[in-house]
């Protein structure tokens, strides 16, 4: 038994305290849980910090998830566990305080208001961040009002940055499928494996679990989807404003047109963790404290999907334009304003440096680009950046996963949210502006609105998205009585239902720029070819 478990299991509850005074437990297959009910009436109970895998310490820093050991007696799950290691950026952003965190962090949380023998359908929620930021338990994805709705609400950690998504020639070497990178990936593999392990004891139905995650989040549905690791695991998905570029997919081992293989993205990394003539063994690496490696290297590492063979076999891309990714309902959409958070970090000041920056990044295709998306000064800049952060890094990519549907069975539907921030009204329908609005909650100081700013827009938005994802886990179509209609995305008509101050159906968002962007990319990645039509 780790320290980890030996210590929380010394502290279990009296049995006198289970019943009647707001604690409830639950057997799961590592041993008994106690957990808080929130509200006798429904029965609303939440279980935090469960752990579902082993502690990725030590000789396990940089290897697949190991199954969490058992322990006796009744493991306390009414605190969140740590978080993951991680920069302090965004609980800065969002005005919070960063919670404790640990290398020890592969913890999950469950809201629910069923007991075992009921079958509920389940929701998996994966956080944002860039893969370098973000935690399960941050208070925009409190479970209290899905969980309401009828559904059981699962929120994951999974492992962060360098410590989730490092790839070196010698850990490739160490591995026995020989890979490496991915680790954050095949946590929330892990964590799905324990939902089908597990969920039934909250009430939840195994053969019913929708995935979710927003930006990175997004990106890590795409991913899983994309896997054939998931097989049996998932049966419906919504991917929010998932990040997809030509820089964040890459071969373990070999380079792209647009990117370092992702060994070589290590590599230069922990050179420039351990200086050139520092100890680059595996050994010593793993004996670097979490916190200190965080705290040297900031966001400088750049997470990728590793094309590896085990975990994603090709681009994932190229996976959903084949049709070979699960087959399973889809929901996926983006927001109007994307980039206005990010604009800022790509250091154009004029329209002079910004020519000479998409020269650097599309070579000979940066006049193509400058067409799309036309140089200017002040404020038409902003506006330039915003849409070509918002199409390239978010749209696009959405886009081709909706494409790729058109291949398999199961139907498609795209969002577009379009609601201007009450907080950062500057931003207008900003990266996740949509967070309070699907968890119908807006205490989380981060997001389109704030409690003491809502207007009757906003509640009635709010109630119609959380209406939506919840109708769509419970059916695979989100189409709910006294909604407007949604109508499924098909190829020649690219239906999408507008989410914004008027929730309507438009057609074919952003299909100019997204046909150039895939052409523009399709004569980068090959040169001599011209690419098929479809």
């Amino acid at each position: 038994m780790s320290s980890r478990i030996a210590l929380i299991s010394a502290c279990f509850l009296l049995l006198g305290l289970v019943a009647g005074a707001g604690v409830t437990e639950v057997k799961i297959d590592s041993g008994m849980i106690a957990g808080e009910m929130l509200d006798e009436h429904s029965g609303l109970t939440v279980y935090r910090g469960i752990p579902y895998v082993a502690p990725p310490v030590g000789e396990l820093r940089w290897q697949p998830p190991k199954p969490v050991d058992s322990w006796e007696g009744v493991l306390e799950a009414t605190e969140f566990g740590a978080i993951c290691p991680q920069p302090g950026t965004l609980a800065a952003m969002s005005g919070s305080g960063l919670p404790d965190a640990s290398e020890d962090c592969l913890f999950l949380n469950v809201w629910t208001t069923a007991s075992a023998g009921q079958s509920l359908p389940v929701m998996v929620w994966i956080h944002g961040g860039g893969l370098n930021l973000g935690w399960s338990n941050q208070d925009l994805y409190d479970g209290v009002e899905m969980a309401s709705r009828g559904v059981v609400l699962v929120t994951i950690n999974y492992r962060l940055g360098p410590l989730g998504f490092l790839a070196l020639p010698e850990l490739s070497a160490e591995s026995a499928d020989g890979v490496s990178g991915n680790y954050g990936f095949l946590d929330q593999v892990a964590a799905l494996e324990w939902v089908q392990r597990n969920i039934g004891a909250f009430g939840g139905d195994a053969s019913n679990v929708t995935i979710f995650g927003e930006s990175a989040g997004g990106t890590s549905v795409h991913a899983l989807l994309a896997t054939p690791m998931t097989e049996g695991l998932l049966h419906r998905a919504i991917s929010e404003s998932a990040w997809v570029t030509e820089t964040n997919v890459t071969f373990l081992d070999r380079p792209t047109p647009f990117a370092d293989s992702a060994e070589g993205i290590g590599e230069t990394w922990v050179s420039s963790l351990v200086g050139e003539e520092g100890d680059r063994d595996l050994a010593a690496l793993r004996a670097i404290p979490a916190d200190e490696m965080i705290e040297k290297a900031g966001e400088t590492f750049p997470p990728v999907i590793a094309v590896d063979g085990r975990f994603m076999p090709q681009p994932s891309e190229a996976i959903f334009l084949a049709g070979d990714q699960r087959d399973v309902p889809l929901i996926a959409g983006s927001n109007r304003d994307e980039g206005t958070m990010f604009a800022g970090m790509l250091g154009f000041r004029d329209a002079a440096s910004y020519e000479k920056g998409m020269e650097e990044l599309w070579g000979e295709q940066a006049s193509q680009i400058l067409k799309l998306y036309p140089a200017a000064d002040g404020d038409e800049l902003k506006a330039t950046l915003n849409r070509f952060l918002t199409d390239t890094w978010f749209l696009r990519g959405t886009r081709t996963m909706l494409r790729g549907m058109e291949e398999v069975d199961s139907p498609a539907y795209q969002y577009h949210f379009t609601r201007a921030s009450l907080t950062i009204p500057g931003w207008g329908a900003h990266h996740a502006a949509e967070l309070g609005y699907v968890f119908n909650n807006f205490s989380g100081g981060f997001g389109g609105a704030t409690e003491d700013r809502l207007e009757d827009a906003d509640r009635r938005l709010g109630d119609a998205m959380i209406r939506y994802w919840v109708q769509f886990a419970k059916t695979g179509d989100p189409n709910v009585d006294g909604l407007p209609e949604w109508p499924q995305w098909k190829n020649g008509e690219e239906a999408y239902l507008e989410l914004g101050d008027e929730i309507k159906v438009g057609h074919e968002l952003g299909k100019m720029e997204c046909d150039a962007l895939d052409a523009i990319r399709a004569k980068l990645a090959h040169p001599t070819e011209t690419p098929s039509g479809r």
